[in-house]
Order: structure tokens, then sequence, then C-alpha cells
């Protein structure tokens, strides 16, 4: 059950970047080519690098009908005013039951994938700044005690990831948006090494990697005629293979303060996934293994140190959540993406763990939070 003085607070949510974001950050001089929105009548959409995409109905749907959802692009003036507006939001925080929000960004996509595929990098480097500097001086700071900040990274610089973690941290930025799986973009794998300075400093700013799943542009493997249901149901999976390369990797090694939380790939999957690494690895350490990696340490013992599952509505997942480790599990509500439950996340959250004691639900639903995120 969940006591009256418990706090919800979720892991993973989303801003919807407003049209002025970039436009009211960077100089006149990269105005065109920098993300703007741009009126085609029936709908808006923004342009970057002189494209134009990017405005999606899943992305902003919460308070429409069921029925009335679709990937149609849309206009701003047709969303949920707290989909875009920090302000705005906090009454549909209120509503919903939920107390604070950590929020992934939309369009610039989960990890900042948009500014990585960008062509002009100099621009792309001043996008994901003017990005960071928003959601600290604008968005959070909108409602200080409501919202966990999330920053992006330069991802194809190391150095320049490392710069732009303790600019941030300086500015009390909490966690960093990261990829579930780098060498899906072409970049170094968890078992390079190469990531060991980002590691580092994000290990000194105690700010944990949060690993929204399609963070990398990885997918499941399904047919190209699959329906998009399909690919959405599919997604956490591609998390099991996030958890098994990082976990059987030197990282957590070489980073024993290091901590990653995976986000919208629910929990119920986890205790399987720990039970056939921890297999695997007991048949292979000794021979197949990287070589820094330490044959000795169980892999869930790994897990339980450093990594964090959350869940929307998984009651699989609360079923198995000592499996899991209750130290590990955290709560999201997805606002306002497909799968969020506004206005009723707090009532499915009884819901569910109507069968869990007070003392336990509270950690899954508050404490575990506050202590990763330092709030």
């Amino acid at each position: 059950m969940i006591g009256a003085d418990t706090k919800l607070i979720s892991v993973d949510d989303h801003l919807v970047e407003y049209p002025g974001l970039w436009i009211d950050r960077l100089p006149k001089k990269w105005h065109e080519m920098a993300p703007h929105v741009v009126d085609l009548g029936e709908t808006e959409q923004w342009c970057f690098e002189g494209v134009v995409d990017g405005m999606t109905g899943l992305s902003a749907v919460v308070g429409t009908d069921l029925r009335e959802r679709a990937l149609d692009p849309r206009r701003f003036e047709d969303m949920r005013q707290g989909c875009w507006d920090p302000v705005a939001r906090i009454p549909d925080m209120d509503q919903d039951g939920v107390q604070m929000q950590l929020c992934f960004p939309n369009y610039s996509g989960f990890a900042g994938g948009r500014f990585y595929r960008a062509k002009d990098k100099e621009l792309a480097l001043l996008c994901i700044k003017a990005y960071n500097d928003y959601v600290l001086d604008a968005w959070c700071a909108a409602a200080p005690d409501r919202y966990i900040s999330l920053i992006i990274l330069p991802l194809w610089s190391r150095e320049e990831s490392v710069i732009e973690i303790e600019r941030c941290a300086e500015k009390g930025a909490r966690s960093i948006s990261f990829p579930d799986n780098p060498a899906f973009m072409g970049e170094p794998s968890f078992q390079s090494g190469e990531w060991d300075p980002v590691f580092s400093a994000a290990e000194a700013a105690q700010m944990p990697l949060c690993m929204h799943f399609g963070g990398s542009g990885m997918t499941p493997p399904i047919s190209k005629d699959a329906p998009l249901a399909v690919w959405t149901t599919l997604m956490g999976a591609t998390l099991f293979g996030s958890m098994a390369e990082i976990i059987l990797s030197p990282v957590f090694h070489n980073h024993p303060n290091l901590k990653i939380c995976y986000s919208e790939g629910q929990i119920g999957w986890i205790p399987y996934a720990l039970q056939r690494i921890d297999q695997v690895w007991n048949d292979y350490r000794f021979f197949n293994l990287t070589p820094s990696i330490n044959a000795e340490v169980l892999p869930s013992d790994l897990f339980r140190k450093h990594v964090f599952g959350c869940f929307i509505d998984d009651q699989v997942g609360v079923d198995l959540r000592h499996q899991i480790g209750l130290d590990n599990i955290l709560w999201e509500s997805d606002y306002p993406h497909a799968d969020s439950l506004w206005p009723n996340s707090r009532k499915t959250a009884e819901r569910l763990l109507s069968d869990v004691p007070e003392d336990e639900s509270k950690k899954i639903l508050e404490t575990n939070a506050r202590k990763l995120f330092r709030v």
C-alpha cells in the first residue's frame, strides 16, 4: 500500500521543447539553421539544418481521447500546455498525484541524438549547450522542488562531453541522458574504455546516466510491415541487451561509483536477465571475458550496486521486486507520451502496490529516487 505521506517521484517524463528554445539562446547568425518551428498551415513542425520534420502526435497526447491519437504532426495550440510549459505542468502533476519529474528531451532525441546526427557540429554543440541551459535556468528553475534536471551531451566528442558535464554540474545538474548502446551509433562500445573520461566525470559529479530505450536508435529486429504496437512492445528488450553489455564489460569495475538508470523498459524482465547473465558469466568467465573484468564478482552483484530500473504499469515486476532488489526499483509516469497514465498515475500505483508493505512502496516510489538523484 502507499502511505499518505509518500510523494511520487517520476524518473521518466518528457518536455516538449517550446518553439523559441534555440532561437532565444543562439546568436542571430545561426537562426536559419538552428531548430525553429515552421507553420505549415494545418500543422507545425521543426526545421533544423534545412530539414523539416519532428512533431509527432504520440509525443504529446496527454489529455486526448485514446481513439483520436495518431502519428500526425500537431500544432502547439492543440497540445496540453503542460507539455511544453513548466509552470502549466505543475497543476497537471498535482492532479496526477506526482511530486517530482525528471524530464527527457523530445525533439532533441532522448539522448540528444538529433544533434549527434547534425552535419554542422559547431552548431550542434551550441544547440546542446542551449538546451542544457534551458533545462537548468528555465525549466527546472520554474519549480526547483518539482523538477530533477537532466542534461544531454555532444556524444561525438568525449572531450567536449566531459567539459559539458563539468559546466552543468557547477550549475546544479543532477543527471545525464546517455545512449543505451553507443556502439549502435557507431561510437566506441562499453568494452572499449573510450568512455572512461565521461564516466569518470559523471562519477565525480554524482550524476547518474539515464538510458532511455531508443536513446541510441537501437530497435528490436522485427519485420518491416509490423505495426507500431509490435515495435513498442519489444523496445524494452533492447535494454536487456544494453544491460548485458555494460555489466559484462569493464565499466563498473573501473568506475565503482557510477550509477545508471534504465527508462521506459519496465522491470519484469530483470530477474530472468540477471539469472541468465549470471549463468553465462559462470560458464565463460575464465576464458571469454574482457581481461580487465573481475572474474570473481557476480554480475547480479554489480547490478544491485550500479543499475536501476523503472516501471509505469508492471504488475509482474512489482510481484518480483525482491528478486530485482528493492533498492534498485524506481517509478515513472511518462508524461506527456502515449504510455502516460495521466491523470491516474497515483491511482494506478496504488493498485499495483496494494499488497506491498508501505515501507517498500515508499522506497520504490520516492526514497530510492531521492537518494539516486540527490533531491
